[in-house]
């Protein structure tokens, strides 16, 4: 029989006997399971904490005393520019249907459930990936799942307390009139802090997917520097989708997102100059033959 990875049921590289296709949908099937489990684990939690998720956490950028709102008065106080300072919301919630706020209490529940339970979903993934990498590859990519799951928590709480808040307010304060009142329908606006904050939480992701590539030999950072006014342009794109169309906003979410691609720069060159390192040490060790 075969030697099996002691948490995943996978066998060791480097056995000579393989994995048959049905055993290999056997672990990835247990692997799916505990990461449902997971998953209905976080959702139940919240769904319980129906207040702390709801008035707390979802209504919280619909109030005026929300923590981003005075951070930013504050900010714009010790500058002098008194017109970052947000005031109060100017738009009521509503519900329009008659299941509606049982529909938005299971959503919202499995949603957070579903951002809570992510850095152990990756593991999961990872656990049932990493035992058919060669062994180079596996310390190639330590700490894979730790850097992947602190970039997504930034992204997340950066989409939380920074995008979704200014484009709440703006797109909700927003009147084409003052005889026209703003009423927003529960699931808009919902569907308007989940996309923010989850749409910062992926973007986040870049430089473990640069440092992937860059394993890879897929991209160099020449290659990033050539286009990187081409880049520059797409993040603006990113920042113009995911904010509303107010210039403040698309420049607090630009920011950050450039410093993320000139961060990935750097860890192109180091992973290029390293992999280079590595095939100069093989030819070396080979008398010059690859």
């Amino acid at each position: 029989m075969d030697q099996q990875h002691p948490s995943s049921g996978h066998p060791v590289m480097g056995q000579q006997q393989e994995m048959s296709f049905i055993d290999h949908l056997e672990a990835l099937r247990w692997h799916i399971i505990r990461s449902a489990i997971a998953i209905v684990v976080f959702t139940t939690a919240a769904f319980l904490a129906k207040d702390f998720l709801f008035h707390d956490l979802i209504l919280g950028p619909s109030r005026g005393d929300f923590w981003t709102y005075r951070a930013f008065c504050r900010f714009g106080q010790w500058i002098h520019a008194e017109s970052l300072c947000i005031g109060e919301p100017t738009f009521d919630l509503q519900n329009r249907q008659m299941s509606g706020q049982l529909t938005m209490h299971i959503s919202s529940s499995f949603v957070v459930g579903l951002a809570l339970a992510f850095p152990y979903t990756f593991w999961e993934i990872w656990r049932f990936v990493k035992p058919g990498l060669y062994p180079h590859e596996q310390a190639n990519s330590r700490g894979a799942v730790f850097f992947v799951s602190i970039l997504f928590i930034i992204g997340l709480l950066f989409g939380y307390f920074i995008a979704a808040p200014l484009s709440i307010n703006f797109l909700a304060s927003y009147q084409l009139d003052s005889t026209i009142e703003n009423q927003i329908d529960l699931q808009s606006y919902i569907s308007t802090l989940t996309t923010m904050s989850l749409s910062c939480a992926f973007v986040f992701e870049l430089p473990m997917i640069v440092f992937f590539l860059a394993k890879a030999g897929l991209i160099t950072p020449e290659i990033m520097r050539l286009y990187r006014k081409h880049a520059i342009v797409v993040i603006l794109v990113i920042a113009a989708v995911i904010t509303p169309p107010d210039i403040s906003a698309q420049i607090i979410v630009t920011i950050p997102i450039v410093l993320l691609y000139e961060l990935s720069i750097n860890i192109a060159r180091v992973v290029t100059r390293n992999r280079t390192q590595m095939l100069n040490d093989r030819l070396a060790q080979n008398g010059g033959v690859s």
